[in-house]
Formats: C-alpha cells, structure tokens, sequence
C-alpha cells in the first residue's frame, strides 16, 4: 500500500517536475525573444537623416555646410546628415552657384533633383569699325645724343577712347615722354651707329582682334666725332741766357707736377745766324734740366727741332692725352740759314787788370 501510494507520488511528482521543466523552458525562450527584440528595435532606432542629390549632367563641384562633398552625378547620390538645419551649395559652370537652405528630420530622406540648362544669349553687335589704319611717322637720321619724335595718325570711326602702348629697341633707347599718347619722344645718347625702332598697338579696349592695330617706324643714329683734343701754348720766349730760361723751365715743371697725365712739347728752333747744331744742344741742355734738376720723368716730354727761325726760340706747349701734337712754324729756310763760322783758334784769356 504504501509502496503504491509512492509510486503515485513519485508520479504526481514526475508530473509536476515535467510541467515545471516546461514553463521555465517557455520562460527562457519568452525571456530570450524579448532580448533579441529589445535589441534589434535598439539597432533599428535611426539617429540621421538623409539627402539624395542627382543633377544632370553630372560633374559639379559639392558642399554642404561649406565642407565639400566631392561632385554630383547623373545617378543617385545619398549622403547622411544629422537632423537640424543644413546649406546646399552646387557649383555650376561659368561661376553660376545654385544654393539651398533645407532642414533633415531624423529618419526622413530629402530628395534634391538639378537639371541644368543655361541660357543662350543672343548678343547683337553693331558692324565693326575695325580694321583701321594706323601710321607711325619719324625722321629718318639724326645724331647721337638728339631726341627722336614718333608721331602717330590713324583713321579710327569710333567714339571711344583709343589705347596707346609703345615698345622701342634697343633697350638702351628710353622713352623720355608721351607714353601713353600718340607721340612719344626717345632718347638717343649712346646709341651712335644703331638704328632705334619704335612699335606702336593701338587698341580700342573691345577685345576684338581686329581693333588691335600695328604701326613702326625707325630712325638711324649717326655717330658724334669725338671732340678733338688739343695741346694749349704754355710759353714762348727767344733764347738769350740760360739762367732767364731756368725761371721759365721751373714754371713748366710746376704745371707738370700739377697735371699729372700731361707731356710737355718742346719745338726748339735755331737761329739764321746760329752754330750748326745749335737746336740739339738747346735741346740736351733743357732735358737735362728738366729730368735732372727739376725731376720730371723723361717720358713726359717731348723736344723736337723744329727747323729755323730768326734768333734760338722755345714754343713750348702742354698737351693733355690724346691730343695731337702742334706742327713746327719754321719762319726761315734751310737755304737762308748763314751759320756762324767756327772758331779755330781758341780765345786768348783776358788780361787782369793789375798786369
């Protein structure tokens, strides 16, 4: 009896353990879909919104909010943007700019469609005053150093104001005034021997090729002779004593200590009446004087014998560099020249006046 009684408990037991088994089974799973539903609508939550932009044609620069966004395109483009208040910008050709202030709602998606078409404009224009002829005048030579003037003339019919623009070469040629306007003046110092062109464009500003004129014209520039150089007369004197030719060789060392790049030239003429030889040793002596007494480098002076004239006489002269050197003025011929005869006999001394 009490066996059996058991064997029912047992089985109402086993009964009750089956239902509890179950329900903490039907438990779990409820228990397990609540999660995985709790989580799947946690991922499903949308915290953005969306754009979805096309043009036609594709290709334009995009931004939005100032950042770029890279280009449109012909085929949808969706970008996320969290919801609030945003700015479009597209850029399109020629600098056109087509901007929109848009507001994105969480979860919603703003379409943006652009088909760009620009307008055609039809520009009458009144017939061209253009080509027209342009002449630019000059002198054809004039001397180095003078100022070359380039006058302009052109038959333009229009109304505006003409544009004037001048190039000259060589470069060393300078444009002293008038750029600007239809005459300019050039200087042409140092530009001995070359040949000075000056180029004019003429322009009415309307951008038409054919109101861009073209003139030139050249003018050669002749050489200036350099400036001659002479020596200067320093002095002049008969020969009469040596120690009065002494003062005035010191007065000529003192002139040549004080230029130091001048030559003194000597033109040393002897008497109609003087000793043969008389012009070579006027010569030697005052060499001698000059270099030895006075100092004065040899190579500084030059003593030339310059022929005959009436009595010994010194031309003396100062010649700066490159100066040419003056010509002797001989006033007598070789033929009318009576020299002195030598003395063969030499002169019986003087008596003292106690003999």
């Amino acid at each position: 009896m009490n066996q059996n009684k058991l064997v029912v408990a047992i089985r109402a037991n086993s009964s009750f353990i089956k239902a509890a088994v179950t329900i903490m089974i039907a438990l779990s799973f409820a228990l397990a879909c609540t999660s995985t539903t709790a989580y799947a609508k946690k991922k499903r939550r949308v915290k953005y919104g969306q754009i979805e932009i096309t043009t036609n044609p594709g290709g334009f620069p995009l931004t939005i909010d100032g950042r770029p966004e890279g280009s449109t395109s012909t085929t949808i483009r969706v970008i996320e943007l969290a919801p609030g208040h945003h700015n479009l910008e597209i850029l399109l050709p020629n600098g056109g700019r087509w901007v929109r202030d848009f507001d994105i709602e969480q979860g919603r998606k703003l379409c943006v469609n652009l088909n760009y078409h620009p307008k055609k404009y039809t520009v009458t224009r009144p017939p061209s005053l253009c080509p027209y002829p342009v002449n630019v005048s000059a002198p054809v030579s004039v001397s180095d150093g003078d100022l070359i003037t380039f006058t302009s003339d052109n038959a333009y019919g229009g109304s505006g104001p003409l544009r004037y623009t001048w190039t000259v070469t060589p470069t060393e040629a300078r444009i002293v005034s008038g750029a600007g306007t239809p005459t300019i003046t050039v200087d042409s110092t140092g530009l001995g021997s070359q040949r000075v062109t000056a180029t004019l464009l003429v322009d009415d500003g309307s951008g038409d090729p054919l109101c861009q004129q073209r003139a030139q014209a050249s003018t050669n520039i002749i050489p200036r002779k350099p400036p001659v150089v002479e020596c200067k007369p320093f002095d002049q004197f008969q020969s009469v004593a040596f120690d009065d030719e002494k003062a005035r060789f010191d007065n000529l060392a003192i002139e040549l200590q004080n230029a130091p790049d001048s030559q003194a030239y000597i033109i040393i003429y002897a008497g109609r009446t003087s000793r043969v030889g008389q012009a070579d040793r006027l010569a030697k002596r005052t060499m001698d004087y000059l270099v030895t007494t006075r100092g004065i480098d040899a190579s500084r002076i030059t003593i030339v014998n310059g022929g005959y004239r009436d009595t010994d006489y010194f031309d003396i002269w100062i010649c700066p560099p490159g100066a040419k050197r003056p010509e002797p003025s001989p006033s007598v011929q070789p033929g009318e020249v009576q020299p002195a005869r030598e003395r063969t006999r030499p002169r019986r001394p003087r008596r003292r006046a106690d003999d």
